[in-house]
């Protein structure tokens, strides 16, 4: 690669003579890769988002390792299984506490318009903190009083008035399967695909919403293993000694196990990867109809170049250096405006929405690689282009 590029800087710029010298057609050019590259982003930016945030719960939680019902499929799609199997894992060595952890997703009343939207509703005991996050834990007394939720000020939807007036300390009531609550305290974590939003609540107060699910269905089992102990090794013998009737992952494991549904089991992460498929193919197609006029446009001169003696090597170069040019050129507003795009997504949907260097660079690579494949097919003809039959 870079013995080609010390070859391009050694000879005359032909492939950018060419394209600079019809203006318009390197617009249409520059036009057809920018919006491929604006398709890609798109799509992987909401790819990215989808991950971040069905993930942000579950990496939140306070704990080494997990149980969970062999039948659950994400943290917004729980099954249930018995507490009783927390009580058993304390009996394996190296386990210091198994907590249960309780969620549900329902429809609520927003407070401020009074309209029905999905929210999930989460319950644990305030004594053991189940999240990793500062700002829920220094209200955890707040949610033992009766019938009373934090409430996730990023979650999706018209909430302005509601977390004002929350945060100047007053109390808002709203409804809850038919039981009024009252959210006195806020935090902030995001909407995700799944859900709107979330509130936080203790297990009484989950129960009481809930009087149907038994206080022995837990959603989740915490379990924290004692200082020294490895949580692979402990994870082991717990799953070795409960029935089949629950599973065990460490909380990396489980993290993975969320993603995975995402990826792999939900229809969304799938229509995104094939949107960025088919980004990338739109982006050949257009390059390539630029590449091929331009090649038929200047057909004679390169048969000119093959009757001089020049090698099809030297006139592959030519049209790979007009796509390596349309890749960078066309690279830069295909960059740029994703960046405001993300940032309008980001405000109407509450998702974690926004540009990576990481991804910059990927969807930069698939450009050039984009481009050069377009270069390729549009020689073809000019490969087998015999120089007598040009005049």
């Amino acid at each position: 690669m870079i013995g080609l590029i010390q070859q391009l800087q050694r000879r005359t710029p032909l492939g950018w003579l060419q394209l600079s010298r019809e203006r318009s057609r390197l617009l249409v050019a520059l036009s057809g890769i920018a919006f491929a590259d604006v398709l890609m982003f798109l799509q992987l930016g909401f790819q990215a988002a989808l991950y971040d945030s069905n993930t942000r719960l579950s990496s939140a939680l306070q704990t080494d390792i997990v149980l969970l019902s062999p039948k659950a499929r994400s943290t917004q799609n729980l099954s249930t299984f018995s507490r009783r199997r927390l009580y058993q894992a304390l009996d394996i060595e190296g386990v210091e506490s198994a907590e249960p952890f309780y969620s549900n997703t329902v429809a609520w009343k927003n407070p401020q318009t009074r309209k029905e939207t999905t929210i999930q509703i989460i319950g644990f005991d305030p004594d053991y903190p189940a999240l990793d996050l500062p700002e829920v834990n220094q209200q955890l007394e707040k949610i033992k009083l009766p019938d009373t939720v934090l409430f996730d000020r990023g979650s999706r939807g018209d909430y302005a008035e509601a977390i004002a007036q929350i945060e100047r300390g007053e109390k808002v009531t709203t409804e809850v399967e038919r039981r009024t609550i009252t959210l006195d305290g806020l935090f902030t974590l995001g909407a995700s695909f799944g859900a709107d939003g979330l509130l936080i609540t203790s297990d009484q107060n989950f129960l009481f919403l809930f009087p149907r699910r038994e206080a022995g269905s837990v959603s989740l089992g915490l379990i924290q293993v004692a200082p020294g102990a490895d949580p692979v090794q402990v994870a082991a013998m717990i799953d070795a000694h409960l029935p089949d009737d629950v599973r065990v992952l460490t909380h990396e494991e489980y993290i993975e196990f969320e993603k995975a549904f995402w990826t792999t089991e939900s229809p969304i992460g799938f229509i995104f990867g094939i949107g960025t498929a088919m980004a990338f193919v739109v982006g050949i197609v257009l390059v390539y109809q630029v590449l091929s006029t331009d090649v038929n446009a200047h057909l004679k001169e390169y048969a000119t170049f093959k009757a001089m003696g020049y090698r099809n090597s030297y006139l592959l170069m030519v049209v790979f250096e007009e796509a390596i040019v349309l890749a960078f050129l066309g690279f830069i507003p295909g960059f740029i405006l994703p960046i405001f795009i993300y940032q309008l997504a980001a405000n109407a949907t509450a998702l974690p929405i926004g540009m990576t260097v990481s991804r910059a660079i990927y969807v930069f690579i698939l450009t050039v690689i984009m481009c050069a494949i377009s270069g390729t097919i549009a020689t073809r003809k000019l490969q087998s282009a015999d120089p007598a039959d040009m005049f």
